[in-house]
């Protein structure tokens, strides 16, 4: 299975050999250094964890620093299940060649923190009426009970204003437009969720 790590940089457009314009979001990718092997026996199940990213040294508790051993101190640390025996050893470096133009990956991210918001934004509602004397009411969600099955109390699932944002957002059958080996970038088609400097995980459909 192919898997990397990588960081949000911007996104920009590029043509395809019709002249069409492909939106695209680039990606630094890798080197993710493997960290550590799981396998059934040991663990349990099968994974690799890679790590991506540098951390200063100082930022290091001792744990990672006798889990990373000589490897290197990173900034993120995740792991990918796989099927069967990993082909890859610790010390290994995973960089953009596992990839090529046209692989279709699925990829997870955290989507932007957007902080307490209220329903008209969060779930999109309408507000309430704009005439027959209403004053306040432009944007306040309404009724959240009364006769319902519940007994007059607020039904469990009730969309209501709260923190918006900052979920793990993982999107499926997304195309790699193009790839730089020597910059390390993946150009995905479309946008990919988060702020620029984001963690993104890619790994194959």
């Amino acid at each position: 299975m192919k898997f990397i790590l990588g960081k949000k940089l911007h996104m920009t457009q590029v043509f395809d050999k019709d002249g069409k314009v492909i939106p695209v979001t680039a990606v630094t990718a890798g080197p993710a250094i493997v960290t550590q092997i799981k396998t059934v026996a040991t663990d349990g199940y099968n994974a690799v964890q890679v790590g991506f990213g540098k951390k200063s040294a100082r930022k290091v508790n001792k744990a990672q620093k006798g889990h990373f051993k000589d490897l290197g101190s990173f900034l993120f640390v995740k792991e990918f299940r796989i099927e069967g025996e990993p082909a890859v050893k610790v010390g290994d470096a995973i960089d953009t060649s596992a990839f090529a133009e046209g692989d279709i990956v699925e990829i997870s991210a955290t989507s932007k923190g957007k902080g307490f918001q209220g329903v008209v934004k969060r779930h999109g509602f309408h507000g309430g009426p704009r005439s027959h004397g209403q004053k306040h009411s432009e944007r306040e969600p309404g009724s959240i009970s009364g006769g319902t099955r519940e007994g007059g109390r607020v039904p469990k699932g009730m969309r209501m204003a709260g923190r918006m944002g900052s979920d793990r957002v993982t999107l499926k059958g997304v195309a790699i437009v193009g790839i730089d080996a020597e910059k390390n970038e993946i150009l995905l088609k479309g946008a990919v969720p988060g702020r620029r400097g984001t963690l993104v995980e890619i790994k194959a459909a």
